[in-house]
């Protein structure tokens, strides 16, 4: 039998080693006298032993081991399978301090990747960090329902999941219930579940071969809107179809004021809304009374918005990268809410080139928000706010919405 080493700079024997912070996809972050090492389930003070996963250029990926001294601020899961799913990473850490975590990550992916100055002020938007999501996806191997673990494509069989909506747990139960019925297809292999809290509309995303049309609603009798493929979502005073695939926030708790901070008091005669979705931002936009020219690629999102959209609103299904580059005119504001990869070297461009007075980016991954909010105060603006909207609780993603105004 060959003798582990000892080098405390590997972690394959156990060595004490102090978490300084968390970093953007979760991990604690600590050092050994030579190398960074990146672990999940830590606490920033904790003092913890830990074991080499993969050593890579610039950091070690390790697992924890050990807590020699905890934190004050670490509490019980609520999940049972916590630590073996992919989709949480904070159950550990008292909720208030998730958020505080979550403003300094922001902060500092501003100023580490793009070299800016954050306000002194981060506004925070949060809600109840349990039960708040409107839309979950589900893995199936033959009779076992559940989610993937982290890393893995291995499904960690589950019951439930605390961070669903109530409609949602309802109609995991019903699933879960009906998973040993031979009407029930073995070769599903993916769904995805989305409720408005009155309809549950059931999407297959994967599958081995075709489902019966006559699975749906059996499915209805114990999911109500199982047999649909849209459904109709209230926001404030504004009704929003979304149909299969079309983006749409998953916080249910968090959606009207996410809007409230987006449009703020904005009034503009002529706005754009790039990448404008089902038109969550478009519609109450246009109803202060100007115009809105809302721009959204994908076919079923954009007919959505088509169907949402009030008087005063433009729908345009282009890609933003291209619509821009023949775009001609100034609107007083634009908005932006692109996918995680961000804005783009060429749509930031493009945006210094239209010089709009007032631009407000909206961003769920602080690394592409950091580079695009640098390209855009490169080119004459400057952030005048900032406010991290935590849309995903126990999880290390986070919402950014930046108001930036040409100087």
């Amino acid at each position: 039998m060959e003798t582990p080493e000892t080098n405390p700079d590997t972690g394959t024997v156990p060595v004490d080693i102090k978490i300084e912070k968390l970093v953007y996809g979760g991990q604690g972050l600590a050092r050994t006298a030579n190398k960074v090492v990146m672990m999940p389930f830590v606490i920033p003070g904790e003092t913890v032993t830990w074991q080499t996963i993969k050593e890579h250029p610039g950091h070690i990926e390790a697992r924890l081991a050990n807590i020699i001294t905890p934190s004050e601020a670490r509490i019980i899961p609520p999940c049972p399978v916590y630590g073996r799913c992919g989709g949480c990473h904070y159950q550990h850490l008292e909720y208030d301090l998730q958020v505080e975590h979550k403003k300094k990550i922001l902060a500092e992916s501003l100023q580490r990747i793009g070299k800016l100055t954050p306000p002194d002020e981060i506004g925070v938007l949060r809600a109840d960090p349990y039960g708040y999501r409107n839309r979950i996806q589900i893995h199936f191997d033959g009779r076992r329902m559940g989610f993937r673990a982290a890393g893995s494509r291995n499904l960690v069989p589950i019951e439930n999941c605390p961070l669903a909506s109530p409609a949602l747990q309802h109609a995991l139960s019903a699933i879960q219930s009906r998973l040993r019925d031979h009407r029930f297809p073995d070769f599903l292999e993916e769904v995805e579940l989305f409720t408005n809290e009155d309809e549950v509309v059931f999407n297959v995303l994967k599958s081995r071969r075709g489902v019966a049309k006559e699975f749906f609603p059996w499915m209805a009798q114990v999911i109500p809107g199982a047999d649909q493929s849209r459904l109709a979502y209230q926001v404030g005073e504004n009704r929003f179809r979304v149909s299969y695939q079309s983006f749409f926030q998953v916080n249910r708790f968090l959606l009207e004021p996410l809007v409230e901070a987006v449009l703020g008091e904005a009034k503009p005669a002529w706005a754009l809304d790039l990448y404008a979705g089902v038109g969550l931002f478009s519609v109450p936009l246009a109803k202060r009374g100007g115009r809105v020219t809302a721009v959204e690629v994908v076919r079923g999102a954009a007919a959505d918005l088509e169907h949402n959209k009030s008087a005063g609103v433009e729908v345009v299904q282009k890609a933003v990268e291209f619509y821009l580059e023949k775009f001609e005119g100034r609107p007083d504001l634009i908005l932006a809410d692109p996918p995680r990869v961000g804005l783009g070297k060429k749509t930031v461009e493009h945006l210094v080139r239209v010089k709009a007075p007032e631009i407000c980016l909206v961003s769920c991954d602080p690394t592409t928000l950091a580079r695009d909010a640098a390209g855009l105060v490169a080119g004459g603006y400057e952030i005048t706010s900032l406010t991290m909207a935590d849309l995903f609780p126990q999880t290390y993603h986070l919402e950014a919405i930046v108001r930036l105004r040409l100087r």
